[in-house]
C-alpha cells in the first residue's frame, strides 16, 4: 500500500505536539513532553504513540513536517558555533556599529547584547568592488590560505563571509569559501551572496552571521532526527517549516538554516487564517499560549501580517521599529509574530520592590510546574490555574501528565505568605498578571500597528490559550473568542496545511524611471528556476514575483506585486508607482506624491499546496471517550468568589449558546468561559465564546 499519512510535529519548550492527517480527513493527536537533552527523541516518542493508535505501520508515512524552536533557543541561549566573519578590509565593526540605535531611551545604563562573532574572530580580507560590482582591488587569495590556518588554530566551527557589495557581484566571496571549505572540511561556510543577496551592510551581514551561528546545532539536530525517523523504519520525506509560513524539505534548512529561526511561531498562524477563513472569520487575532511563551499575530481580511525586518533576542521578539536595535537583525521573510515570556510554565516570584513577578524564565518540561510533581517548587501560571480550579484537578491530556493539587496550592501559599494575602487572591493576581503581560504581544501586532483590537476576534490555541483568552478578550474589549479543534496541538495542525514553498531574491537597484521591466523581468525568471530547483517537485507551483521599491533617500523598502507581463493600454511603470504609494499609505497612513522611487531588489516565491485534506475543510477528530459532564468550585475574582461550574467536553456544546460559567475539557486543552460570556460551537467544531462586557 502507498504511504498516505502525514504527520507533524511541533517543539515546544514544555510539550511536543504531534498530529496526523489521513488521506479521507481523519486528525489524529498527541502532546508529549519534550526533551530539552535532545529534542528529537520527544518527535519520535509521539510518532510512535500515534504509530500505535492509528494501528499503522511507520512505513506508511509520506511526509513529516517539523516546525521547532532550536535555532532560536541556539540564539537566546548562546549556545552557537563557535563561529567567525570574513569581511572586506574596513569593515570589521559593522556587527558592533549597527544602526546606531539606542531601543531603550530611558536606560541610561543599557548594553546592547554582545555580538555573536566576538571581534577577536572577526578578519579582514583584501579586496574591494564597486556599486555597479567592478573590481576596485583584487582579492588577495595569500591572505585568506593564510587565514585558512588562523581560524583551523582558533577551533572555529563556523565560518561567514560578507563582502562589500557582494549582492552585485558574489565572484570573490565564492572563491574565498571555495578556499576554505578545500582547507576546513569539517567547518560550515556560508556566504552573504547566497544567504541575502540584497543590499544594507549591517543587515545582509548580521543574517550571514546568524545564518553561520546557528548551523552546525540545526545540521546536526536534523541529520540526528532523520537517521532516528530512518532507524524507527520512517522512510517519508522530512520538511520543515520556515518562518515566512511554508515548509521546505531539510536538505534546503541545513544549507540556509536561517530561515527556520522563527519557525516555531510560523506553523499556528498559518493553520489559524486557513480555518479563520473557512469558518467566515478573515480579520483575528491570533493567541498562542504555550508552556514558556505566548504569541500573537495579526489576520486582517485574510492576510497574514509579514515582514523581512526582524530581530531576534532583544527580550520581546518582534518586527516594529520601536523594538530595533534590541536584538540580531535577520532580513528574511518572517510571519509577523510579536512573541513574550509567558506560559503556563513560567515561575512567580516577588522581586526586590515586594512585586509580583511572572516570568520570563520558565519551568519548562523539566522539571515543569510544581503540580507535575517532577521535582519542580516554584510557583508557576499553570500552578496558580491549577488552585483557581480552571484545570482538571487529577490530570492533562487525558489523564496522561497526572496533577497534584497539593504541591500547586503549597508553591502558590508561599507567594501568597510573603505578599500577605489569601491563596486565592494571590493565585488570581497571578493569573490577572500573566493576561497583562500577554497584552504586550496582542497590542504590539495590533494597537502599536495603528489596529484597533475591537474590530478583531481572538483566535486561541496553545495549550494554554483557552484558559487566558476569555479574560484576556476583556482587556482587550474584544468581544468574541474562537477556539479550534485540537486547539492545544494547533501550531502541529497548521504545519500539515502549509503550503511547501521556496523563496529566492536579488539585488536590483536603480531609479524606478530608469528602470527597464523586461530585465527586472529576467532577473525573476532566473530565480523561479532557482526556487523550483529547491522545491523539487513535479507539481506546478504557484508562482508570485515581487518588487521591492523605496523613495529616494530612504532606509527600509516596501514589496509590492510585479505582474509578469504588460497590461494592455497601461504604463507599467507607472502602475508600480501607484501600487507602491498605495501600499504606503494604506502601512504609514501617507504618501509623498511625486517623490523620486528606487527599485531595491526582486523577490520570487513558489509555493505547492500540502496534498490531502487541507485545513480549511472538515476534519473528524480520532474519536476519543467523552468526559461525563460534572461539576467543580471554579474562582473567577473577589466579587463572584468560588462558583460551582459544570464541567463538560466539547460535544456538549451545539448552535445554540450555553450561559457561562463553563470549563471545557478535552484532550487538547481546556478552555475557560467566565460568567458573563456565552459558548457555543459553530458547524466547524469552533467553540465559539461571545463575551457581553459586563463583569
Amino acid at each position: 500500500m502507498a504511504a498516505t499519512l502525514r504527520v507533524a510535529a511541533d517543539v515546544g519548550g514544555t510539550f511536543t505536539d504531534i498530529a496526523c492527517l489521513s488521506a479521507d480527513g481523519e486528525l489524529c493527536t498527541c502532546k508529549v513532553p519534550s526533551t530539552p537533552a535532545d529534542y528529537a527523541l520527544a518527535v519520535l516518542e509521539g510518532i510512535q504513540a500515534l504509530t500505535r493508535d492509528l494501528g499503522v505501520d511507520p512505513g506508511d508515512y509520506a511526509e513529516v513536517s517539523h516546525a521547532s524552536t532550536v535555532a532560536t533557543n541556539t540564539i537566546l541561549e548562546g549556545k552557537g558555533a563557535r563561529t567567525a566573519l570574513v569581511t572586506t578590509a574596513g569593515f570589521r565593526d559593522v556587527l558592533e556599529l549597527r544602526r546606531i540605535r539606542v531601543p531603550r531611551l530611558y536606560e541610561p545604563l543599557y548594553e546592547k547584547p554582545a555580538p555573536l562573532v566576538p571581534r577577536r574572530h572577526r578578519y579582514e580580507v583584501t579586496e574591494r568592488l564597486d556599486a555597479k560590482g567592478d573590481v576596485v582591488r583584487p582579492l588577495d587569495e595569500a591572505r585568506v590560505h593564510a587565514l585558512a590556518i588562523i581560524l583551523a588554530q582558533a577551533r572555529v566551527e563556523s565560518v561567514a563571509v560578507s563582502l562589500l557589495h557582494s549582492y552585485v557581484n558574489p565572484a570573490h566571496e565564492q572563491r574565498i569559501a571555495t578556499i576554505l571549505k578545500a582547507a576546513l572540511p569539517d567547518c560550515f561556510v556560508t556566504v552573504s551572496s547566497e544567504v541575502l543577496p540584497e543590499i544594507r551592510e549591517y543587515e545582509r551581514t548580521s543574517t550571514t552571521v546568524v545564518n553561520a551561528y546557528v548551523g552546525p546545532v540545526v545540521t546536526r539536530y536534523l541529520k540526528s532526527l532523520q537517521r532516528r525517523l530512518a532507524a524507527d523504519g520512517i522512510g517519508a520525506r522530512l520538511v520543515m517549516m520556515q518562518s515566512s509560513g511554508g515548509t521546505i524539505d531539510v536538505r534546503q534548512v541545513i544549507e540556509r538554516p536561517a530561515i527556520v529561526v522563527e519557525s516555531g511561531p510560523a506553523a499556528g498562524v498559518i493553520g489559524a487564517a486557513r480555518l479563520g477563513a473557512r469558518a467566515g472569520h478573515d480579520s483575528i487575532i491570533t493567541f498562542d499560549m504555550g508552556g514558556t511563551t505566548a504569541k500573537a499575530s495579526l489576520i486582517d481580511r485574510g492576510e497574514i501580517a509579514s515582514t523581512d525586518e526582524y530581530e531576534v533576542g532583544g527580550g520581546i521578539s518582534m518586527s516594529g521599529g520601536l523594538a530595533k536595535g534590541g536584538g540580531y537583525a535577520i532580513k528574511l521573510p518572517v510571519v509577523d509574530v510579536s512573541e513574550v515570556g509567558a506560559g503556563g510554565g513560567s515561575i512567580v516570584r516577588i522581586d526586590a520592590g515586594n512585586a509580583l513577578k511572572v516570568g520570563p524564565d520558565s519551568a519548562g518540561a523539566v522539571p515543569g510546574p510544581a503540580c507535575y510533581g517532577r521535582g519542580g517548587t516554584e510557583a508557576t501560571v499553570t500552578d496558580a490555574n491549577v488552585v483557581l480550579g480552571y484545570l482538571n484537578p487529577q490530570g492533562l491530556a487525558g489523564g496522561t501528565v497526572p496533577i497534584d493539587v497539593a504541591l500547586a496550592r503549597a508553591s502558590v501559599q508561599v507567594i501568597a505568605g510573603q505578599l500577605g494575602l489569601g491563596l486565592m487572591e494571590t493565585a488570581y493576581g497571578i493569573h490577572r498578571l500573566a493576561n497583562a503581560a500577554m497584552t504586550r504581544a496582542v497590542k504590539a501586532v495590533s494597537t502599536y500597528r495603528g489596529r484597533d483590537p475591537r474590530g478583531f476576534s481572538l483566535f486561541a490555541f496553545g495549550g494554554n490559550g483557552g484558559i487566558h483568552a476569555a479574560s484576556l478578550a476583556d482587556d482587550l474589549q474584544i468581544r468574541q473568542v474562537l477556539v479550534p479543534p485540537a486547539a492545544g496541538v494547533f501550531s502541529a495542525v497548521g504545519l500539515l496545511c502549509a503550503d511547501r514553498e521556496a523563496l529566492r531574491s536579488a539585488a536590483f537597484l536603480r531609479p524606478l524611471d530608469a528602470v527597464n521591466l523586461a530585465d527586472a523581468r529576467a532577473q525573476c525568471a532566473v530565480l523561479e528556476r532557482q526556487a523550483r530547483a529547491d522545491l523539487g517537485d513535479s507539481e506546478a507551483p504557484v508562482v508570485r514575483w515581487r518588487a521591492a521599491l523605496r523613495y529616494a533617500g530612504q532606509g527600509f523598502e516596501l514589496a509590492i506585486e510585479l505582474p509578469q507581463r504588460d497590461a494592455d493600454a497601461a504604463d507599467p511603470v507607472q502602475g508600480l508607482r501607484t501600487a507602491f504609494e498605495c501600499e504606503y499609505r494604506r502601512t504609514y497612513g501617507h504618501e509623498l506624491a511625486g517623490h523620486r522611487l528606487e527599485f531595491v531588489a526582486v523577490r520570487v516565491f513558489a509555493a505547492v499546496q500540502p496534498s490531502g485534506t487541507p485545513l480549511g475543510m472538515r476534519m473528524r477528530l480520532a474519536q476519543r471517550p467523552t468526559p461525563l459532564e460534572s461539576t467543580r468550585a471554579v474562582y473567577f475574582g473577589a466579587p463572584l468568589g468560588l462558583l460551582d461550574t459544570p464541567v463538560i467536553g466539547r460535544e456538549a456544546l451545539d448552535a445554540v449558546p450555553r450561559r457561562g460559567p463553563l470549563i471545557i475539557e478535552e484532550y487538547e486543552g481546556t478552555t475557560v468561559v467566565p460568567p458573563h460570556a456565552t459558548a457555543g460551537r459553530d458547524a466547524f467544531g469552533n467553540i465559539i465564546v461571545a463575551l457581553s462586557g459586563a463583569h
